[in-house]
């Protein structure tokens, strides 16, 4: 169990890192093969391949993971968790909201005046990609649907 936590801590601090090379690694790819579909001059829509969802899934993947890693480590101060207002040079005398998804931490004077803690751009990014994930998913699954009753 702890060697898995351990894991689960190493993907969300590498998380943040990763993401900008799978994203663009994956338009990339889907760049490439928009290209190639244009050249062929077969540019007319289509349901999307199997590929062409899987690269959609690394994308949303990676966005949603990334985005999700970012707000919760902008929200954490791993030394010294009592001085997160402080470092931050934001009003308040502690942190009293925590939430996961949303992700939500703010710092509250004891005039209970609240400042977010998490960038204004990250629960947006994950809930978008959620649903392209879950879209992406989908047309996946139908993908391979058709691809089954074509070899039938």
């Amino acid at each position: 169990m702890d060697s898995l936590l351990r894991f689960l801590f190493l993907v969300l601090v590498l998380a943040p890192l990763l993401t900008p090379f799978l994203v663009v690694g994956a338009g990339a790819a889907l760049a490439v093969r928009g290209y190639r579909l244009m050249m062929l001059g077969t540019l007319r829509w289509h349901p999307p391949s199997g590929r062409t969802c899987v690269l959609v899934l690394v994308m949303a993947g990676s966005a949603v993971l990334g985005a999700y890693a970012w707000g919760l480590m902008s929200s954490s101060s791993l030394l010294d968790p009592e001085r997160i207002c402080a470092d931050r040079g934001v009003p308040g005398d502690h942190v009293v909201t925590r939430a996961s998804l949303p992700v939500s931490s703010q710092c509250v004077t004891s005039a209970g005046q609240g400042t977010e803690l998490v960038p204004w751009w990250v629960n947006p990014t994950v809930f978008v990609g959620l649903a392209l994930l879950g879209l992406a998913l989908g047309a996946s699954v139908d993908a391979v649907r058709r691809k089954v009753r074509r070899a039938r």
